[in-house]
């Protein structure tokens, strides 16, 4: 697939500051305001039931549809960002979920619950998944993109860290509708900063990205012609005759299977049936969030010094192991194992972002990557579904979470040796 390009040549910085920072730290507002729904949807739940007499089901219907979304509108949203631009799609999804989770506060009836939640927040929050971020450090980084990619990643629990807290005390002292205005007025804000310092490449603004010496020359291709559902099923099929897409696809299924899907969704209940007081279990799950920031930047840091395969296959290694040894960590009280399970799971949790994205940069391409990643990660959400799911059948069928561990590890198991079959160099014709 041969796009068609332009070169500049970026002009020799007057200063040591790059413009490169500044949009990543815009970037990552995006992202953290995004992540500030996602936290807030536990907290809303109670309330919003109570209020109106709907029933669990029907208000984690909405959240399953968000989640969905979530996933599924990834690779299209990053096909829209080359299309219409990041600045311009970004700007749209974060008053999209702004204007969406004010509504909420006028809503009536369940299916209005579904449409806004589950459908506008769903695809507004996709389109600021970590394909998002992806793109961005491609684009502006030339070094540090895994680093940068690292600190993206990290943005869901710094959003989680920061806002879930100030929701959950919103809820409880003033009612759900403050708390659910705490997330619009935040999305509305961060928009307004988007539309001020994020562009969409360094072209546009005469640089070159961060980490080139000053007077390379660099192609710019140019933004696609075609719709971005075109691109993205455009991409997939051409990405789909490679080993290497459904290698990246089928250990991030397994990434979502043994993280979203077993671990957060299952946990604190596992932890409760082996008499651990729910409040110390979700305790203990928030320190996951504090341990996956440095382990994401950490691991972003790695990526651009070591062979992303071996990383890979690292990480779901130690993942595997941890999972095998669960069950003898959990117990009524918090014992010195659960404390190295907690501290090893956090660092580990998205550590596999910044290698994955990286694989899918040296294999498509600079400019395809970001569409690539979002089917990818797309792949990663359906396996968090399915992971949940089968967890739950489990307990159900056998009275505990033991065959549920033991089948997660079997796949992290699995995923090491997927990691490692992905050639080191792409293939010429890719």
């Amino acid at each position: 697939m041969t796009e068609d390009v332009e070169t500049y040549v970026g002009d020799p910085p007057r200063t040591r500051w790059h413009r490169a920072w500044a949009v990543a730290g815009v970037t990552l507002a995006a992202l953290v305001a995004a992540a500030a729904f996602r936290s807030s949807t536990g907290v809303l739940l109670e309330p919003i039931e109570q209020e109106f007499g709907w029933s669990r089901a029907t208000t984690s219907g909405a959240v399953s549809l968000n989640l969905v979304l979530y996933g599924i509108s990834a690779p299209f949203a990053a096909a829209a960002m080359e299309r219409w631009g990041v600045r311009r799609t970004v700007t749209t999804a974060l008053v999209v979920v702004g204007v969406a989770s004010g509504l909420t506060t006028v809503m009536t009836a369940p299916w209005q619950l579904w449409v806004l939640w589950g459908v506008f927040i769903g695809v507004g929050t996709g389109a600021m998944a970590l394909v998002f971020g992806a793109i961005v450090a491609n684009r502006w980084f030339h070094t540090q993109r895994g680093l940068v990619t690292g600190v993206f990643s990290a943005a869901s629990a710094t959003g989680q860290l920061i806002f879930l807290p100030v929701i959950a005390r919103t809820a409880t002292d003033a009612g759900w509708r403050p708390a659910a205005l705490i997330v619009s007025v935040l999305a509305l804000l961060t928009g307004v900063l988007v539309v001020a310092f994020l562009r969409d490449r360094p072209s546009d603004v005469g640089v070159l990205p961060y980490g080139l010496p000053p007077g390379t020359v660099v192609d710019a291709p140019q933004a696609p012609t075609a719709s971005p559902a075109v691109v993205a099923v455009r991409v997939l099929r051409f990405a789909s005759r490679t080993w290497v897409f459904w290698a990246l696809a089928l250990t991030f299924w397994i990434c979502g299977w043994s993280t979203n899907g077993i671990i957060q969704t299952h946990f604190i209940p596992a932890a409760h049936d082996h008499g651990m007081p729910s409040t110390t279990a979700a305790g203990l799950l928030a320190l996951v969030g504090v341990f996956d920031i440095a382990g994401t930047i950490a691991s972003g840091w790695l990526t651009d010094r070591v062979d992303p395969r071996w990383l890979l296959a690292g990480y779901y290694f130690g993942r595997a192991l941890s999972l095998v040894a669960l069950d003898a960590v959990l117990a009524p009280g918090i014992v010195p194992g659960m404390w190295v399970f907690i501290v090893f799971y956090g660092l580990d949790w998205v550590a596999t972002v910044p290698p994955t994205v990286a694989l899918c940069r040296t294999h498509f391409g600079l400019e395809r990557s970001g569409v690539v990643f979002g089917w990818v990660f797309a792949s990663h959400m359906i396996g968090a579904g399915v992971g949940a799911s089968v967890a739950g059948l489990v307990r159900t069928d056998q009275g505990d979470y033991h065959w549920a561990w033991l089948i997660a590890a079997a796949m992290c198991f699995a995923a090491v040796a997927l990691s490692l079959s992905i050639p080191r160099h792409p293939r010429i014709d890719q």
